[in-house]
C-alpha cells in the first residue's frame, strides 16, 4: 500500500499545475485540507439554494397546487435579503465579542437560521398538502417564514464565511481562495441537485419531508465542521477604529460618472432577464413535458454546469485581454438562443431540446455575471473596491428577486386569460403562460444589449484589465 501511495504521489507531482484548478489557492498558512473543510459551509448554502429554487418550488406549484405567484414571492424573499450582505460584512468586520471572534458568531447565527427554516418547512408542507385539518393560510405563512429564515441564514453564513476565508488566507492568495469557495458553491449545487434527484426518484410527500429534515441536519453538521478551529480568538480586534468616510460620501464618489450608473443598469436588466424563469423551468418541465420530480430536480445541476462553463470561458478570454462588457453582451446573445430553445421544446415534445436550453441559460448567465463583476472591479479604485462589488451584488440580488416575483405573476395572469379563452384559440394551452415570461426575458436581453453597447471598447482597444492575469482562479466570488 505504501508503494502504491508513493507511486500515486509521484504521478500527481508530475502533472502541471495548470491542469489542477486552484492548486495555487492553498498556502502554508491555509493548506488545502483546511481550505476544503472551510468550504463545507458553501455546500450547506448550495443545498438550501437547490431546495428552495428547485425542488420545493416545483412541488408546491405542481403537486400541491399553490399559485406560482405565491411561490415566486416565497422564493424571492431570500434574494431580496441579499442587499444586506454589505451590512453583514461591515458588522462582522467591527463586531465586538467577549470571546475575541468576529466571523464565527455570524456564521453560527446564520447556521441556526438555516436550520430553523428547514425545520419549519416540513410542517408547512404538511398543511399545504391538505392532509391536516388546519387552515391552508397557516401553511402558506409557515412556508414563507421558512423561506425567509433559510434565505437570511444562507446570506449571513456565506458573507461571514467568505470574510473569514480572506482573514485566514495571505493577501496574495485571497482572490484565489474566495474564487475556490465560490466555485465550490456551484459544485455543491450540482452534487446536491443530483443527490436530491436520486432521493426523490420515487416521490412521495413523506420522502420529501425526510429529505428536507435530512438537509437541516446536514447543514448544521457541515457548518460545524467548517468552523472547527478556523478563527483564532483575538480580543484585540474589538478595538479597531471606525471607518473614516461615511457610506453616503463613498457612494456619491462612486456614482459621479455616468459609466458606473449605466453599468449597474445593464447588470440589473441582464440579471432580471436571466432570473425571471428561475421558479418556472422545473414546473414547465413537469407540467408541459411530463418530466418526473427527479428529472426536473436534475435541471438545477445542468444549470450550474452551464454556469461553470460560462465562468471558464470568461476567465480564459479575459486573460487574453478581452473586453468584459463585450463578453457580457455575448452572454446576453447566448440567452437569446437559449429561451427560444426552451419554448420550442413544448411543440416539439423534446426533453433534450429543453435540457439544452437550460444549459445555455446557465452558460449565458454565468458569462454575463463574471464579466460584469470583472468590469465593476475595473471601475473601482483601491479605496472603494468593496463598495463597487457591493453595488454590483445589491443590484443583482434585487433585480433577481423582483424578476422572480414578476415572472410568477405574469405566468399566473396569462395562464388564467388563456384558459378562459380571452386570448383566442391561437393562445391557449398550459404553455402560454410560461412562454409569455420567456418572451419578456428575450425583450430584457435586447434592452441589456442596448444599455451595455456604449460601454464596449473598440476591438483594437482590447487589452488586459490588469498587468497580472485574471482567470477563473482569480474570480472574486
Amino acid at each position: 500500500m505504501k508503494q502504491l501511495n508513493a507511486r500515486l504521489a509521484s504521478q500527481w507531482a508530475n502533472i502541471s499545475p495548470r491542469f489542477l484548478p486552484f492548486a495555487d489557492a492553498a498556502t502554508p498558512e491555509l493548506p488545502m485540507v483546511r481550505l476544503l473543510r472551510l468550504s463545507m459551509f458553501q455546500f450547506s448554502v448550495a443545498m438550501a439554494v437547490v431546495l428552495l429554487n428547485g425542488t420545493l418550488n416545483r412541488v408546491m406549484i405542481v403537486e400541491l397546487g399553490v399559485p406560482s405567484f405565491i411561490v415566486a414571492l416565497m422564493v424571492s424573499l431570500p434574494l431580496l435579503f441579499a442587499p444586506l450582505r454589505a451590512l453583514i460584512g461591515y458588522r462582522s468586520d467591527s463586531f465586538r465579542s467577549a470571546l475575541g471572534w468576529r466571523r464565527v458568531p455570524f456564521i453560527w447565527f446564520g447556521s441556526m437560521l438555516q436550520f430553523g427554516g428547514l425545520a419549519i418547512m416540513p410542517f408547512a408542507l404538511l398543511i399545504l398538502s391538505g392532509d391536516t385539518t388546519g387552515p391552508a393560510w397557516v401553511g402558506t405563512v409557515g412556508a414563507a417564514l421558512a423561506f425567509l429564515l433559510v434565505g437570511a441564514g444562507l446570506h449571513t453564513t456565506q458573507t461571514a464565511g467568505l470574510a473569514l476565508a480572506t482573514d485566514l488566507a495571505p493577501a496574495g492568495s485571497r482572490p484565489r481562495v474566495v474564487a475556490f469557495l465560490y466555485v465550490m458553491l456551484l459544485v455543491g449545487m450540482v452534487v446536491s441537485a443530483f443527490v436530491f434527484s436520486a432521493l426523490l426518484a420515487n416521490f412521495s410527500q413523506l420522502r420529501l419531508i425526510q429529505v428536507v429534515q435530512g438537509a437541516a441536519v446536514v447543514t448544521m453538521a457541515f457548518n460545524i465542521i467548517a468552523l472547527w478551529k478556523q478563527e483564532a480568538r483575538n480580543p484585540a480586534l474589538a478595538t479597531q477604529a471606525p471607518p473614516e468616510h461615511s457610506f453616503s460620501e463613498a457612494w456619491r464618489s462612486f456614482t459621479q460618472g455616468h459609466q458606473a450608473v449605466r453599468a449597474l443598469v445593464a447588470v440589473g436588466l441582464g440579471t432580471a432577464a436571466f432570473s425571471m424563469q428561475d421558479i418556472l423551468l422545473e414546473p414547465y418541465g413537469g407540467e408541459i413535458l411530463n418530466l418526473t420530480v427527479g428529472e426536473t430536480t436534475a435541471l438545477t445541476g445542468l444549470l450550474a454546469l452551464g454556469t461553470l462553463a460560462g465562468f471558464a470561458l470568461a476567465g480564459h478570454s479575459m486573460t487574453r485581454g478581452a473586453d468584459p462588457y463585450r463578453l457580457a453582451a455575448f452572454g446576453a446573445i447566448v440567452g437569446l438562443a437559449a429561451f427560444p430553445a426552451v419554448m420550442l421544446a413544448a411543440p416539439a415534445g423534446s426533453a433534450i431540446l429543453f435540457r439544452v436550453g437550460v444549459v445555455l441559460i446557465g452558460f449565458g448567465a454565468g458569462l454575463f455575471a463574471v464579466s460584469t463583476l470583472t468590469a465593476a472591479m475595473a471601475m473601482a479604485q483601491d479605496d472603494n473596491r468593496g463598495l463597487a462589488l457591493g453595488a454590483w451584488g445589491a443590484v443583482q440580488a434585487t433585480a433577481a428577486g423582483l424578476a422572480i416575483a414578476l415572472g410568477g405573476a405574469v405566468r399566473d395572469i396569462v395562464s388564467t386569460l388563456a384558459n378562459s379563452g380571452a386570448l383566442g384559440d391561437a393562445l391557449s394551452g398550459p404553455a402560454v403562460g410560461y412562454n409569455a415570461v420567456y418572451n419578456i426575458e428575450i425583450l430584457l436581453l435586447f434592452a441589456t444589449l442596448v444599455a451595455i453597447g456604449p460601454l464596449v471598447r473598440p476591438v483594437q482597444a482590447d487589452r488586459p484589465l490588469h498587468s497580472s492575469k485574471f482567470g477563473l482562479s482569480e474570480f472574486p466570488g
